[in-house]
């Protein structure tokens, strides 16, 4: 009899729901995909987790996807953590290439919140968590400028149906590898941040 592998593998898989949290709060920019006559449509907004359990966000009127977030109408949402690739010559051990990342999939559930006073009240409330933890810049209540554009935005929230954490980190090598994997993490992230932006901004 042949037994075939799971996938995904499960040490590749986390289902520690607090560490799915983490990942949504340190990097809240979400891929949001909604269906439509069989088609995608896709938008990348910051969403945030609030104490119910929710995720809430804001969208454009004019964004295609907006009719779509309400009704209790199906979702997927992604957030994407930290990822690069590991060359086997960080290892200690004999080793193939490979790509490390962290990911969280969730399904849910989308409803439109017809409020504008809740509206402004959670523009605040995003502003106040993006800028912690200095708060430098406050978005006041009686900002003329977000008054001015509350008709062209939509709040809306997801309840969450499905959790799925996929953390690739080399979990199946032995623990000096995992750690040196860790490490190519961290250095990959902070050199491949840089040289691209030398590459494609021209300041």
């Amino acid at each position: 009899m042949i037994i075939k592998d799971m996938y995904p593998p499960p040490k590749h898989q986390d289902d520690n729901i607090n560490h799915m949290i983490e990942v949504i709060k340190t990097y809240p920019l979400a891929t949001i995909i909604s269906i439509k006559n069989n088609t995608p449509l896709i938008t990348h907004l910051p969403l945030i987790y609030n104490n119910k359990g929710k995720l809430i966000g804001h969208i454009d009127i004019y964004n295609p996807q907006a009719e779509l977030l309400k009704n209790d109408n199906d979702i997927t949402i992604i957030f994407s953590g930290p990822q690069c690739y590991i060359s086997p010559s960080i290892y200690t051990t004999t080793q193939l290439p490979t790509w490390n990342y962290i990911k969280v999939h969730l399904k849910g559930k989308v409803n439109t919140i017809e409020n504008k006073n809740l509206l402004k009240q959670s523009l605040i409330d995003m502003t106040t968590f993006l800028e912690q933890p200095d708060h430098k810049y406050v978005l006041e209540p009686n900002n003329p400028r977000l008054d001015k554009n509350l008709d062209y935005i939509k709040l809306f929230e997801i309840e969450i149906t499905n959790w799925e954490g996929k953390f690739k980190l080399s979990q199946d090598k032995i623990p000096k590898d995992i750690k040196n994997a860790r490490l190519e993490l961290i250095r990959a992230n902070q050199e491949s941040i840089k040289n691209f932006l030398d590459k494609v901004l021209n300041i």
